[in-house]
């Protein structure tokens, strides 16, 4: 059963979607909802994985790539939409998160490859796009592991293409170590091979059947082990997106910077070393 969220965390994340814009600080949403920053700060991260801050940036990063997509804004003036100040700033930030700069971003290949799920924008391509353009995709890291995740679709719900990413980061800006999908997927087993060691947050999007009954999409997030040879095993039940779901959107389109390639090549030791 999923717990309850307290209204002022859904009163905050309502603030942040209607004012990423805006320069918000932790007192100014601790403020709104009457409570110490403190507080607000610790039963933020209960209710959503992660802090205010994390989800105002994730909203503001994803907000980006949205209007590099789907307008034809310069970068500047994207800058300005998303609540940043400085263009150098956002790109540097950009390119580091999401390992193409705003400018390769508009490019054919990231939008025909593009996974996202929040309340205005959900999207899974074809998996045999995904397949077939992941193999290039520089953010995977070959691993001799294999990982079996018992997949759990909601009650009800019909078949659904669905794939499954194993991530560095709870709010992933770029692409997955390993992956693996399946077509018409009911309730079962999802294979990933060649998963990478290490401990990972596994995060499920799955596209039901047109004109299934409710949800459309789900989603699942689990954090998983993956030895170093051999089969792993873990668990995920899926549901419908939640107001305390950060957006995400992650491309497998294959080019990205030297600095994201240095940056997960360095997760690996460290989270194997937390494991």
């Amino acid at each position: 059963m999923e717990k309850a969220v307290r209204p002022a965390v859904l009163q905050a994340i309502s603030s942040i979607r209607e004012r990423y814009f805006e320069p918000i600080t932790l007192a100014d949403l601790a403020s709104e909802v009457f409570v110490s920053r403190f507080h607000f700060s610790r039963m933020f991260a209960d209710a959503t994985g992660v802090t205010p801050g994390r989800f105002l940036a994730a909203v503001r990063l994803f907000e980006a790539k949205r209007l590099l997509l789907t307008t034809s804004l310069n970068v500047s003036d994207i800058v300005c939409s998303v609540g940043y100040s400085s263009v150098g700033t956002f790109t540097s930030r950009f390119s580091n998160a999401v390992g193409l700069t705003p400018t390769q971003y508009r490019e054919p290949q990231v939008a025909e490859l593009l996974v996202a799920i929040s309340p205005t924008l959900q999207r899974l391509p074809p998996l045999r796009a995904l397949r077939a353009a992941g193999h290039s995709c520089a953010s995977l890291q070959p691993g001799t592991g294999t990982l079996a995740i018992d997949v759990g679709l909601p009650r009800g719900s019909a078949p659904a293409d669905t794939l499954v990413g194993l991530f560095a980061d709870p709010v992933p800006q770029c692409g997955p170590v390993a992956f693996s999908g399946m077509a018409d997927m009911n309730s079962g087993e999802l294979i990933i091979p060649g998963a990478p060691a290490g401990r990972w947050t596994a995060i499920a999007v799955a596209q039901h059947r047109p004109g299934a009954q409710e949800p459309r999409f789900s989603i699942g997030y689990s954090t998983v082990q993956v030895a170093p040879s051999g089969r792993s095993a873990a668990r995920m039940e899926l549901r419908a997106p939640a107001p305390t779901d950060a957006p995400i959107a992650i491309t497998l389109a294959s080019k990205q910077s030297p600095y994201t390639q240095r940056m997960l090549a360095s997760q690996r030791p460290h989270l194997r070393s937390a494991a």
